[in-house]
């Protein structure tokens, strides 16, 4: 579904009970809301709302100028609540979107009934600019992300998984390589420009911080000391998992995800 927006074009899906209790997908960067496809079905069996959306740039959504900020991204997903008449619910973020999830818990602590922040970072990793500058400078001269969906899947997801699922590798790969490049560097460089270290000791939600334990990126480690920070935080970890344990490990997620939203009622 659509949502337009002052010049651009807001993409969800909502699907459950009217009356279930919502939840909220927030997806990785160069992803879309077809990530989370794993976890649909076990929540609309227990009888929850699911809410996916998709980032500016991003599956559905129109790219507007880069770059963005992780709290004009959270004020995307407001705006989406807000169309939808929804005032609280729960939400889960992976990467990118678990850094929108902090900026919620920050600024938006009436609309959150808790977090759970996969595999992410609560500040900017000190070599973004190394690290995704010459991405983005391949993805400019080819005009696509395809130089990098190889690279990327390679961080995401393990050698077995494409192995044992390689219809569903190749779909999350096409996605990647498909994302559109204004839509991957805006959100690139929100996440080379933020901060929220020092200030997610006000955030008086529950926090669950997962991350799988293969992640080169957001390690067990750091996760487990942003889990620290919160006043209200713990930390679930997924053995053998990269950076997309929702995929590579859907029924140990869900099964976390369930009793983490479960402990919440």
């Amino acid at each position: 579904m659509l949502l337009p927006s002052k010049q651009r074009t807001l993409s969800y899906d909502l699907v459950g009970p009217e009356r279930g209790q919502v939840v909220v997908f927030s997806h990785s960067l160069a992803a879309d809301l077809g990530l989370w496809a794993e976890q649909v079905p076990a929540l609309l069996a227990a009888g929850y709302r699911v809410l996916r959306t998709d980032l500016r740039g991003h599956g559905g959504s129109t790219a507007t100028p880069a770059p963005y900020t992780i709290d004009q991204l959270a004020d995307d997903v407001i705006e989406v609540l807000d169309a939808l008449s929804i005032e609280r619910c729960h939400f889960v973020g992976l990467s990118i979107g678990g850094m929108i999830g902090q900026s919620l818990g920050l600024r938006y602590a009436n609309r959150v009934n808790s977090l759970l922040l996969s595999d992410t970072q609560s500040e900017s990793p000190p070599d973004a600019a190394t690290f995704w500058g010459p991405m983005i400078e391949a993805i400019n001269k080819a005009g696509s992300l395809e130089p990098i969906a190889d690279r990327t899947m390679d961080r995401w997801l393990t050698a077995d998984y494409r192995a044992a699922h390689p219809g569903r590798w190749k779909q999350i790969r096409d996605t990647v390589a498909g994302c559109s490049p204004a839509g991957y560097i805006g959100c690139a460089q929100a996440i080379g420009n933020f901060t929220f270290t020092e200030r997610l000791h006000t955030v008086q939600a529950p926090v669950l911080v997962t991350c799988g334990s293969l992640d080169p990126r957001a390690t067990p480690d750091e996760s487990r000391h942003i889990a620290s920070l919160f006043p209200n935080g713990r930390y679930a970890g997924f053995e053998g998992a990269k950076h997309v344990p929702n995929v590579e490990q859907p029924d140990a997620f869900n099964r976390e995800l369930l009793q983490w939203l479960g402990s919440q009622r």
